[in-house]
């Protein structure tokens, strides 16, 4: 055997000996039983075996061999002993061995010699170095097949990092959905067949469903070989792929480990299994397909390898995974079968880590004990009841448990019983847990509803696979069953994971499981969601334009982030300018928000942008009015169907939710390029808009005045703006149509007269207005029957149809006035008929200036321009206004008179054009005048194809008859006018020179009122032009504008009036709307008269500052408490018209047909699983069965043994008549869980591992805390540390001496020494904490002995929204606390802390506050809250020095407070690393758990939500 020593100088044949090449077998030699158990361990430096050499060893091409073969010995180490020191043990064989385990030989050659400066004591610490691995590559198991597996050697110092590197980069592993750590027994033990088939079945299920990694200790014993011979056994009854089996092992007690040394890799390096010459060590499984062999340069020494395992595991479960559009944190559980004192440890490190364990009742040892014991509480764990136990289930071994073993025993399971949440017990044949697959799954859950503060988020795995592999069905019958209370926030990530990936049927069933669309919106979800928008989306490329130009306009050097005033923007112009934006834009004077921590403080003062310095933290709150519209939004604007179906079922406010997204999609159809989307967008369109009318049909036909309120009720959550605005924006004419619509037009035509009363009784009350005080016209309202009612003849005059009429009557007037003074008296000087109509136009001006600043929304006077302007009538308006007042200014001019009458006259051609727009009010003439406006766009583009034969023609003509013609008037008449008449039949008379007359023609062009005569002869003066030629093109002119295009004008002209036709109903109702709306919002009074109501309005809106006020029958802003029960109302009745709708298509032939189908699937699935839950039930009877037939037989040896003797009696005690078991199990099924969320005893001191060292307590049962029990075998350890940045603390090395010096239980100089609880006993020279034993002496991290005084305070403000109201969760208030995060610190504390000597404010305090701000804040806690006064249960409390605190509540009620104010100016960060914030206070917020505690009280105090 080669020795450490030789292989520095191994050469190349030497190691192709050490590591024989693929097909070669290794040598083997006879060795004695020494060589079997001690093997050498080879050194090799990372120079001493080059480049070449390792391209020599392998063939050429293996790129990915050598790439690992040097970057493996780069990375990853071993450990040696570099230092001989006899051990008082010897070997197996009698040889002498070192501390480490290994024999003198096995050392290197200067590892002999002892140096001067090591000591003479061995420590491994330095005795034990790291060097380049030697040991890693491929391994083969020789005479097990071809399977082939992985293996490297790495030091116990190892980062995670470098070995999940290793994994996943080098090894080619893709990363897990699930880390199954599976621990127990090293040793081979018997469990019962049918339990050995359920843990088998169920863990490779598991592993195979969800590419899970398992984790076992790797070695061919024990639980080990169950795992590896559950994997084999799955891989022979199936083709799938190899499953993830990764074992961790001891390097030195692997038996044959010499094969696997070689420097250069071992590709592969064969293994052999030896179970029967493995003596004290083990044999490496041969079913697994991975191995990490952990090496701490001992040897035969168990146990090397967990706490490498334990730190990898937490690494793996720290990572996250994406996996089908979902984000998945890898979880891991421990599953754990029967078990020695390491399995234990393990169980208590996983559950001190906070990954769940499922722990299999019945595997035996450690699993059953903490099985038994599992659903007792805490305090009932005793060690009596450990003691008992572990003399039943540990009967080989029971005499080895000192009673030191047994007080660690008891404080561990203790530990791991109050665990509860992290604990899962597997019992076989219990209900509903048929497999360790569901208890594995049972226990993620179970962990995920209770976090811990370590804050694991991996509770919703198998759920996150679900989604991401759309199995909706696994989803129902695995995850959300009886057994499983989801908390609807739980389902949230995953909720956002099944809307982004567009999976329907999974935002369906989280909404039957309570998921509530409320609570789930937020701003960042809504972000996030945006964010992950498909780049293929029409809005996503929209929203991209608007971050393109606000990088632009900012000149920013990066795009900016999503927000949501950008998705604002984009909406707006697809919903349109009458509402108002969605989601405002933020105030400069805002804080951004942060995504992640910036190097600085990160204080948000803004109590509503406080979320934003968290990263998608549970604590956040929606802000947003209407959550379900902001999520059917999202949902609309990618046009997913079913999911904005899902949604919009959801809404309230349904019927203006659907009215907006039919815009939406109408809006993004105009502007979509692919053709199938935009029908997909249309029709989706077109189904809102009928879920709209459905709606609103069932609301009519139950209550048509609550129908009609819901038509005008101003909807806060789509921009302040109603249902009937919204179908008129999106042009929904079947809505607008509909009955319960126009009706209540009519019903705002007549105003507060019956809708009854005739057109000619309104009239003549018109013209004499005293008949208003007769019954000729009836009113609606009561209080308007009397005669002699005042309000009587205002309620006639402001109705729409009054003020309509009498507009026309004025209009008419003016007209007739007009035409008068045009045709007759037109007078150089204006005559007073005239300065009339001066003064009526100067009414008309003034009511248009008054629709277009007419501002009830605060659009702004941009939008309602755009909004003036789109009306063709008020374009109309403002032309005729324009061009009377271009021919008044001329008329003015004496020398312009006459061109300024003729302006005027085109401008009473224009007045009159606007009378079309009173036929609107008319059934058959209103569509009339929509089918003019269309023809006119038609004969508008037909103009375009005149327009070229016409020039065409003319031009020629032109030019063939007429030479150099100069006169432009003339050239226009001859190609354009003449041309154009031509059509009409007016043809040229000497185009074919017969009816050619010199006298009606200038020859030289010389005359102006005479066109210049065609090219003629000299002699005769006939004409010289080609008379053919001006024939042919007048015949082919004529038959292709006169045939052709006049005839494809009429065609348009029919198509379009069938179009209207078709609709005239439709089209008429739609129009009618803004007639009404005109004369709805019009003042009551005729021009001029209406001059009067303008002075009316500038008197209240410029000198009393009231604000334009929308009539409250078109639009109409209810109460809240109205509002609601109005919303609710029509979302009961929303329900029915889904449930009138679903049961219609189920009366459809292909619904029933696919009901069917699926109902027999059902059945089938229903057979099947009957037939499981039959044979299930039968195998419980034959346990119960075979448990009866033991216990009989047990009934029939005693009754045989008692009549052997010489009486009927018997000195053993006669068996039960029933299992133990099961009568243990009913005792424990039968007691109460407690809520131990108030343990008696102090629990933080005395967890095993003290804080900031590596010191362990002496383990201190519940039982044994109080002083005054005894507990003999108590030996606590001494701990001090030294504190260098304090000036005050307790001698570091406690003496008698320096001890005496200490006052206790008074004031010791600057130090106060006093209890909170009264005095506290001291002995030698100690103080004893008063809450009893906490496993160690000495004062710990602690500056003084005896009590350490702290201050907490405790700031806190109600939660509010954006508009200011208090934010309340199960009826209460919530809170915000002020936390911080200091350095080094994983966790959010409160900001205070251990008080120095003499000074009144914690050192940590002072570190978040400006010293200027000191003495305000002292003045704070005065006036403050006292909660707590003593104790706090703190991890770094011993038994000598305990932190004492006083726990003040300083709460800020108003949020305007001026000291919360200064508070928030004042707070600082003195260090980089530091971060204070508000946080939202939960019971579940990563904060110390003895913080949690106070906060608790102060939350109590005040009322608010825990």
């Amino acid at each position: 055997m080669a020795t450490r020593g030789r292989c520095a100088k191994l050469l190349p044949s030497e190691l192709n000996k050490v590591c024989p090449e693929r097909g070669d077998s290794p040598t083997t030699h006879p060795r004695e039983m020494s060589d079997l158990e001690v093997v050498p361990n080879l050194r090799q430096s990372s120079s001493s075996v080059s480049k070449g050499r390792r391209k020599a060893h392998f063939p050429a091409g293996s790129n990915e061999k050598e790439h690992l073969i040097s970057w493996i010995p780069e990375n990853i180490q071993k450990k040696e002993c570099t230092y001989f020191v006899e051990s008082s043990q010897t070997s197996d064989s009698g040889r002498i061995v070192c501390e480490c385990g290994y024999l003198r030989e096995q050392h290197l050659e200067d590892a002999a010699k002892p140096p001067i400066f090591l000591g003479k004591e061995w420590d491994p610490s330095r005795h034990i170095q790291e060097m380049p691995t030697d040991a890693f590559g491929d391994i083969h198991f020789t005479g097990l097949g071809q399977k082939m597996g992985k293996y490297v050697r790495v030091s116990s110092d190892t980062p995670p990092r470098v070995i999940y590197h290793l994994m996943t980069q080098h090894w080619g592993l893709d990363a897990p959905n699930l880390l199954i750590s599976v621990t127990g027994g090293a040793k081979n033990f018997i469990m019962k067949p049918r339990l050995k088939n359920i843990f088998r079945q169920g863990l490779v299920k598991v592993a195979q469903t969800t590419g899970a990694w398992i984790i076992t200790g790797g070695s061919h014993a024990g639980v080990m070989k169950q795992v590896g011979e559950a994997v084999r056994d799955f891989l022979l009854s199936c083709s799938c792929k190899e499953i993830v089996t990764i074992g961790i092992a001891t390097w030195g007690t692997v038996y044959n480990r010499d094969s696997l040394i070689c420097p250069m890799g071992g590709f592969p390096a064969e293994y052999l299994l030896d179970e029967e010459n493995q003596g004290s060590l083990s044999c490496l499984d041969s079913n697994h397909s991975h191995f990490i062999l952990v090496d701490d340069g001992t040897h035969g020494r168990y146990g090397v390898e967990i706490p490498l395992r334990t730190r990898l595991e937490k690494f793996i479960s720290e990572q996250t995974k994406v996996k089908g559009g979902v984000a998945i944190k890898i979880p891991i559980v421990c599953v754990v079968l029967e078990g020695g004192p390491g399995t234990l440890d393990t169980i208590y490190n996983a559950i001190t880590n906070g990954t769940p364990c499922v722990v299999v009742e019945g595997s035996g040892r450690v699993a059953d004990v903490i099985a038994q014991v599992a659903n007792l509480p805490v305090p009932k764990i005793t060690m009596a009841l450990v003691q008992q136990k572990l003399s039943v289930l540990f009967r080989d071994t029971y005499e080895l448990f000192t009673e030191g073993k047994l007080v660690e025993w008891t404080k561990k399971i203790q530990d791991i019983v109050r665990s509860r949440q992290l604990l899962t017990i597997f019992r076989e044949g219990k209900y509903g847990q048929q497999d360790v697959d569901v208890a594995i799954l049972q226990a993620l859950l179970k962990a995920s509803r209770n976090q811990d503060h370590f804050g694991h988020e991996n509770w919703d795995h198998q759920l996150k696979l679900a989604v991401a592999w759309n199995r909706v069905d696994i989803a129902r019958s695995e995850i959300f069953t009886d057994d499983h209370k989801w908390k609807p926030t739980d389902l949230h990530p995953v909720m956002a994971a099944a809307l982004i990936s567009n999976k329907p049927e999974f935002v369906k069933l989280f909404l039957e499981q309570g998921v509530r669309l409320k609570d789930f919106v937020t701003w960042d979800t809504l972000v996030y969601l945006y964010d992950n928008m498909a780049p293929s989306c029409l809005f996503h490329s929209k929203l991209q334009k608007v971050l393109l130009e606000e990088r632009d306009h900012t000149a920013g050097p990066k795009m900016p982030r999503v927000q949501l005033h950008h998705v604002s923007q984009v909406l707006r112009e697809l919903l349109g300018c009458s509402t108002q934006p969605l989601y405002p834009r933020p105030k400069h004077t805002e804080r951004p928000r942060l995504a992640v921590p910036v190097p600085h403080i990160k204080l948000n003062v803004q109590g509503s942008s406080l979320r934003s310095l968290y990263k998608r933290s549970a604590g956040r709150v929606t802000f947003t009015m209407d959550p379900i519209r902001d999520l059917l939004i999202w949902a609309v604007v990618q046009n997913h169907k079913e999911l904005a179906e899902i949604i919009w079922a959801q809404s309230q406010d349904c019927m203006a939710a659907a009215l907006a997204c039919s815009k939406i999609l109408k809006e993004l159809a105009r502007e979509e390029e692919d053709t199938d989307t935009t029908d997909d967008m249309l029709a989706l369109a077109e189904q809102f808009e009928h879920k709209a009318i459905g709606v609103f049909t069932d609301c009519y036909r139950k209550d048509e005045e609550r129908a009609q309120k819901l038509l005008t009720r101003v909807s806060e959550a789509w921009g302040k703006t109603t249902c009937l605005q919204l179908a008129l924006e999106a042009k929904n004419m079947n809505f607008v149509s509909h009955g319960g619509v126009q009706a209540f037009l009519t019903k705002v035509w007549w105003g507060k007269m019956c809708v009854d009363n005739g057109l000619w009784r309104v009239i003549a009350c018109m013209l004499f207005f005293p008949l208003v005080y007769t019954s000729l016209i009836t009113f609606r309202e009561k209080k308007l029957q009397p005669v002699g009612c005042l309000t009587r003849l205002r309620a006639f005059f402001t109705a729409p149809v009054v003020i309509f009429l009498m507009n026309i009557l004025s209009y008419f007037t003016f007209l007739l006035l007009f035409a008068y003074v045009l045709m007759v008296d037109f007078q150089p000087s204006p005559s007073c008929w005239e300065y009339l109509i001066y003064f009526w136009l100067f009414s008309l001006v003034c009511e248009e200036t008054r629709q277009l600043l007419y501002d009830p929304d605060g659009l702004g006077i941009v939008k309602m321009a755009s909004l003036y302007f789109k009306d063709f009538w008020n374009k109309l308006d403002i032309c005729a206004i324009l061009v009377f007042m271009a021919g008044l200014t001329c008329r003015l001019i004496p020398s312009t008179l006459y061109p300024g009458r003729i302006i005027l006259s085109l401008a009473f051609i224009i007045f009159c054009l606007r009378l079309m727009h009173i036929f609107t009010v008319s059934k058959t003439l209103g569509p009339k005048i929509i089918i003019v406006k269309r023809m006119l766009k038609d004969v508008f583009f037909f103009l375009f194809l005149l327009a070229v034969w016409v020039v065409s023609f003319g031009v020629a003509k032109q030019a063939i008859l007429i030479h150099n013609e100069e006169r432009v008037e003339w050239l226009f008449r001859g190609v354009v006018y003449h041309s154009y008449l031509t059509i009409f039949g007016q043809i040229p008379s000497y185009i074919d020179g017969v009816n050619f007359n010199i006298d009606q023609c200038s020859p030289n062009g010389t005359d102006p009122y005479k066109p210049k005569c065609p090219e003629t002869n000299e002699d005769n003066k006939k004409p010289i032009f080609p008379e053919w030629l001006t024939v042919i093109l007048l015949c082919l002119y004529l038959l292709f504008t006169n045939i052709l295009l006049l005839n494809l004008l009429i065609a348009m002209f029919n198509y379009t009036f069938q179009q209207v036709q078709e609709h005239t109903d439709q089209i008429w109702k739609f129009q009618r709307h803004d007639l009404i709306e005109e004369y709805h919002g019009r003042p009551p009074a005729p021009p001029p008269f209406i001059l009067l109501n303008h002075l009316q309005a500038l008197v209240r809106r410029g000198l009393l500052r009231r604000p334009a006020t929308r009539h409250r029958q078109l639009k109409e802003k209810l109460e809240k408490n109205e509002e609601a029960a109005l919303l609710s109302w029509e979302m009961y009745l929303k329900e029915n018209y889904l449930q009138h709708r679903q049961s219609q298509e189920k009366q459809n032939t292909e619904q029933k047909i696919r009901d069917i189908a699926q109902r027999v699937d059902v059945l089938a699935e229903l057979l099947d699983l009957d037939r499981v839950k039959r044979t299930g039930l039968v195998e419980q009877r034959l346990v119960s069965l075979e448990e009866q037939a033991h216990h009989g037989a047990q009934a029939l040896r005693w009754i045989m043994r008692a009549l052997q003797g010489n009486g009927f009696s018997s000195g053993e005690d006669m068996p039960p008549l029933g299992s133990s078991k099961a009568s243990e199990m009913k005792d424990i099924g039968l007691e109460r869980k407690p809520e131990e969320s108030h343990p008696p005893y102090h629990v933080l001191a005395r967890n095993l591992l003290y804080p900031g060292s590596h010191t362990l307590r002496f383990p201190v049962p519940d039982e044994k805390v109080p002083w005054e029990v005894e507990f003999p075998v108590y030996d606590p350890p001494a701990y001090s540390a030294e504190h260098k940045d304090m000036a005050v603390q307790d001698p570091f090395s406690p003496s008698l001496e320096s001890l005496l010096k200490i006052n206790y239980n008074t004031m010791d100089g600057l130090i106060d020494r006093q209890s909170f609880h009264g005095l506290y006993a001291v002995q030698d020279g100690l103080p004893l904490n008063p809450m009893g034993r906490t496993g160690l002496r000495g004062r710990g991290r602690l500056h003084c002995f005896g009590p350490n005084h702290a201050l907490h305070p405790i700031v806190t403000r109600w939660r509010r929204n954006l508009d200011g109201s208090i934010i309340r969760k199960t009826l209460k208030k919530m809170l915000e606390v002020l936390v911080a995060q200091y350095p080094l610190s994983d966790v959010w504390a409160l900001p205070g802390g251990s008080l120095e000597p003499g000074e009144t404010l914690p050192l940590k305090l002072k570190w978040i506050l400006r010293r200027e701000f000191w003495p305000q804040f002292q003045n704070l806690l005065k006036q403050g809250t006292e909660v707590h006064k003593g104790y706090l249960d703190d991890p770094r409390n011993t038994d000598n020095a305990w932190v004492e605190t006083v726990a003040v509540s300083v709460h800020f009620d108003s949020q305007n407070d001026v000291e919360m104010k200064r508070l928030n100016s004042f707070l600082q960060g003195c260090d980089p690393e530091l971060c204070i914030r508000w946080q939202v206070l939960d019971k579940r917020m990563p904060l110390h758990a003895n913080h949690k505690e106070l906060l608790h009280k102060a939350s109590t105090l005040l009322g608010a939500y825990y």
